[in-house]
């Protein structure tokens, strides 16, 4: 079939270049697209422009997104090759931590750019001193300049690295003898073709905003906080008893 050679395809290349050169190639990313910025700008283009719609509908929501996709797929998944709901069911809390991940880091973000911030005139661009916040400051129309951290950089990193960890279970899947039915295979073949579209959308979006958006140091830090996220997550806690646990390999799975 068509759609088992897509899959085919697109699980050994995932294997042989993002499983294992995610993290590093997000890193080249950030750091060449930033010099390139610094040192010879692009030309302005549809996509240097804020409202293009693929950062309008999808960037501004690729949390929602990426968890919209991964939370069936992982379950799916994880359920034919384990073959118990609870397991699956603990796999899906991965999304839940990822959940709080985001929220708690966008929200660290937001408290340095204020500590760090001054109110400015938007006309003149005088320091209001009056207005000491960053929600304040832009309640009246004015600008607030503080050390603003890339939020794309590190939210789009993250997506990436995640979903990259979640999707390589199709190289266990394709190992199994038993064959899920057809419903079901064709749900999380499908899920995993939107996974992989989604993927590429998010490293594209990540590229033009270390290209076109932000100061070297706020990407670089945005980055970080990503690819340190996704470290601290599926590289150390989920190896421990007590976390959502790794996507399973058919050598576990259960009889």
């Amino acid at each position: 079939m068509a759609l088992d050679g897509v899959v085919r395809s697109l699980t050994a290349l995932h294997r042989a270049c993002l499983y294992r050169y995610g993290a590093p190639l997000l890193a080249l990313i950030t750091l060449a697209g930033s010099l390139l910025k610094a040192s010879q700008p692009l030309a302005d283009s549809y996509f240097s422009n804020r409202r293009n719609a693929l950062n309008v509908y999808f960037v501004k929501f690729s949390w929602g997104w990426t968890v919209g996709l991964l939370f069936p797929f992982i379950f799916t998944s994880n359920y034919f090759l384990q073959r118990d709901v609870l397991f699956a069911v603990r796999r899906v809390t991965s999304c839940l931590v990822g959940t709080g991940v985001w929220f708690l880091s966008t929200r660290t973000f937001h408290i340095i750019e204020n500590f760090t911030g001054e109110c400015y005139e938007s006309q003149n661009m005088t320091v209001l001193h009056e207005l000491d916040n960053l929600y304040t400051c832009k309640k009246n129309g004015h600008i607030w300049l503080g050390f603003d951290i890339s939020g794309h950089s590190f939210l789009l990193s993250y997506c990436v690295l995640i979903m990259t960890e979640e999707i390589a279970v199709m190289n266990e899947l394709h190992k199994v003898e038993q064959k899920p039915g057809k419903a079901i295979a064709t749900i999380i073949k499908s899920l995993f073709i939107a996974l992989n579209a989604l993927l590429l959308l998010w490293i594209w979006m990540f590229f033009c905003t270390a290209v076109y958006f932000h100061d070297m140091p706020h990407k670089i830090i945005g980055t970080a906080f990503g690819i340190s996220a996704w470290y601290g997550t599926y590289r150390f806690w989920y190896k421990k008893p007590f976390s959502p646990g790794l996507p399973p390999e058919t050598g576990n799975k259960k009889e």
